[in-house]
């Protein structure tokens, strides 16, 4: 499974590249909001400076919701960085936005996915990525994991190259569980991938290591 970081913060990045297991960076419109880039030069810039510390894909997110003002984004984005991957909303105009960046043969990640119908459209039209929101089904009391395991299902049926996205990761055990049922990528958090490291287990096992060692020595 590949293991993407949903920020926009470079220092978070550049620590998940450090650890050597980063495949790739999603960001949008609120995380770049969030780290306080503003103004359409500076949300580029900044998409490949992300695109400079990683060596994968980089989703970078459309504003519009026309497909006009998509296409026109999403050219403008993918010539941006070979690492650029264009996110599309699914909406009506965006499944028809995806037919087209994949007729042109730029990669693209369809977003706020939802349910297996969607996932569906997105695949059809050629998404290379599909990103269904985990965490906020949740939030609703939905189990997000199962529409995971549903599109996998639906997915290995009839071959799809599409890779299922798991985004809105909150927490380690959700990265756990879309590994299990076949996610081909999660997207979350920096402490949801550094929460992999831990076992108080291994804490005690070091410490008791340490603790001969410094008796022998």
């Amino acid at each position: 499974m590949k293991f993407f970081i949903d920020t926009a913060n470079l220092a978070q990045i550049k620590e998940a590249q450090e650890l050597g297991v980063l495949d790739g960076v999603t960001t949008n419109p609120s995380l770049m909001a969030k780290e306080g880039i503003t103004g359409r030069n500076n949300i580029l810039k900044h998409y490949v400076d992300i695109c400079n510390i990683v060596d994968g894909d980089v989703s970078a997110e459309v504003i519009s919701t026309d497909l006009k003002g998509m296409i026109k984004e999403g050219e403008e984005l993918a010539e941006l960085h070979e690492q650029i991957v264009v996110k599309v909303p699914m909406i009506k105009d965006g499944i028809k936005a995806i037919k087209y960046f994949t007729d042109k043969g730029i990669r693209t990640n369809c977003t706020l996915v939802f349910s297996c119908g969607q996932a569906l459209l997105a695949a059809k039209a050629g998404a290379a990525y599909v990103s269904p929101f985990i965490g906020r089904l949740d939030d609703i009391s939905t189990d997000g994991l199962n529409l995971i395991s549903e599109i996998r299902h639906i997915y290995d049926n009839y071959e799809f190259e599409t890779q299922i996205l798991a985004a809105s990761v909150r927490h380690t055990m959700h990265v756990i569980d879309c590994a299990k049922i076949g996610a081909d990528v999660m997207t979350g958090p920096l402490s949801a991938i550094e929460g992999l490291l831990k076992h108080p287990l291994t804490d005690s096992g070091l410490a008791k290591f340490l603790e001969d060692y410094q008796k022998g020595n």
